[in-house]
């Protein structure tokens, strides 16, 4: 049987949950994942653990606090200038607390996302662009369909 290694081509369904159980994705009921070892798809940590697994493994991965997704950092929770989100986007929106926006990188080639916290009567949005699993326990179970 195959062995996962690092640029492996996998197929697999997989869960992952946060400290309190919430399921975050799960592919288990639909159609398994394919993916690249290295492309960013999954967490370095989480890839690390997967090396050296065997083809039909079926198993849970428990990373501590802070190891899937990094600790939590302060300074990625910014005020967003209604300016600025009335540039990059639709003026006419209207945000809540717990949207999640996506935003554009630097260089246009792609995009990241932040959570909306809070928003100020002069239309600033307060975001928090660290992952929302960043500092706490994750859960990851897999099932390994196809190693290449």
């Amino acid at each position: 049987m195959s062995q996962v290694q690092e640029g492996s081509f996998l197929t697999l369904h997989y869960r992952m949950s946060g400290p309190q159980g919430q399921v975050i994705i799960d592919t288990f009921e639909g159609q398994p994942a394919t993916l690249s070892l290295g492309s960013g798809q999954l967490s370095p940590a989480i890839e690390q653990h997967l090396i050296g697994l065997e083809e039909g493994t079926r198993t849970v991965i428990d990373l501590d606090e802070g190891e899937a997704f990094g600790e939590r950092q302060p300074d990625m929770v910014q005020w967003v200038a209604r300016q600025l989100l009335n540039k990059l986007g639709d003026p006419h929106e209207q945000y809540a607390a717990g949207d999640v926006v996506q935003f554009p990188t630097p260089d246009g080639l792609g995009s990241f996302a932040g959570s909306a916290v809070e928003v100020r009567e002069d239309g600033a949005v307060l975001f928090d662009f660290n992952h929302p699993l960043a500092g706490q326990p994750v859960r990851f179970e897999v099932q390994l369909i196809g190693v290449l």
